[in-house]
């Protein structure tokens, strides 16, 4: 197939869901004058049954120096030296996603991008720098996140990112904001099962540099390994028949399926993953700030900011009953 004729069928493809994405963007800029703009969840296509996607998969194993993953700094409001940096700028760098589906998107009806993690990331703004804080978001491919938190391209990445043992070696995590698990997405018609020999001499898509690609060169049940920069583009090659199948979380997943209702989730979790904001190392002044965000975010019930965000944007594709965010954890 030519270039040309790919690109063509690329557009055709997402078009024809009724959503405008850039899948193969650049990094991108985008300044806003407040941390949220309220705005209509794009008008999906009819939808499959929605996704589970609470983790049945055994939490991750501790890590060689003996603490949980999902342990954090814990929280405080005091300002240090990453937070009066950001302050004495005068807005926040965070680098997102505008590809993930009710997480990170851009939203076709009004531009902007929008989500559960974009909700998360005005809730820091406006704790940081006031009710007018304005948010400098930089789109970053998945195997890009953690070079621009050491680069200090961006002050933190709120990106569905999983908190891990490797990852924590490079970067700074606060505490866990979602509760997701590895699982497989293929088409409606197709015999593969799950992550099992099913996947035997198939092609599987997933987004370098994630635990998705991590879990595939450990097992890949005989699969054949396509990496892409960004989870989207998996969808896309999965659409266009260039691959048999995706792996990856299945809270990303669920959207997809909401984009392509001729796909579907099949199988189990197969591992049980805590999403975290992500910061440089050295910044512990503001992953305990953060924390202090995150532990305003989870209160409130049903009422509260957590439970608000995930009822406007996941709630229509996931069937969790009674969603709720995961305990914070320490290890100080």
């Amino acid at each position: 197939m030519s270039r040309t004729h790919e690109r063509r069928s690329l557009v055709t493809a997402l078009a024809g869901l009724g959503l405008v994405l850039a899948v193969l963007a650049s990094v991108l800029l985008s300044v806003r004058d407040a941390p949220h703009v309220t705005a209509e969840a794009v008008e999906a296509p009819a939808r499959a049954e929605p996704a589970a996607v609470r983790p049945a998969a055994p939490a991750p194993a501790k890590c060689d120096d003996g603490e949980d993953p999902a342990a954090s700094l814990r929280p405080s409001g005091a300002a240090g030296t990453a937070v009066e940096r950001i302050r004495k700028r005068g807005h926040l760098v965070v680098g997102v996603d505008q590809n993930s589906y009710l997480w990170g998107y851009r939203n076709p009806h009004t531009g902007e991008i929008d989500g559960f993690d974009i909700d998360l990331v005005g809730a820091v703004a406006r704790d940081l720098l006031g009710a007018d804080a304005k948010i400098v978001y930089k789109t970053i491919p998945t195997d890009q996140r953690i070079p621009a938190i050491q680069g200090r391209e961006v002050d933190m990445v709120v990106r569905t990112m999983t908190i891990n043992c490797e990852r924590r070696e490079e970067v700074a995590f606060s505490t866990s904001y979602f509760e997701a698990g590895q699982q497989v997405l293929a088409p409606r018609r197709s015999t593969i099962e799950g992550y099992d020999a099913s996947l035997r001499g198939r092609k599987v898509c997933t987004a370098k540099g994630s635990t998705g690609e991590t879990s595939l060169r450990g097992e890949s049940h005989g699969a054949s390994i396509v990496t892409v920069p960004n989870q989207l583009d998996c969808l896309v090659r999965l659409q266009l028949g260039q691959v048999d199948a995706v792996v990856t979380d299945n809270a990303l997943a669920a959207g997809q399926a909401a984009q392509d209702p001729s796909v579907r989730l099949v199988g189990e979790p197969f591992t049980r993953e805590s999403y975290g904001v992500a910061m440089n190392l050295r910044d512990t002044d503001l992953v305990r700030r953060v924390n202090k965000v995150l532990d305003d975010f989870r209160k409130g019930g049903r009422a509260g900011q957590w439970r608000s965000s995930f009822d406007k944007w996941l709630a229509p594709v996931m069937t969790d009953t009674d969603p709720r965010p995961p305990a914070p954890k320490y290890r100080d």
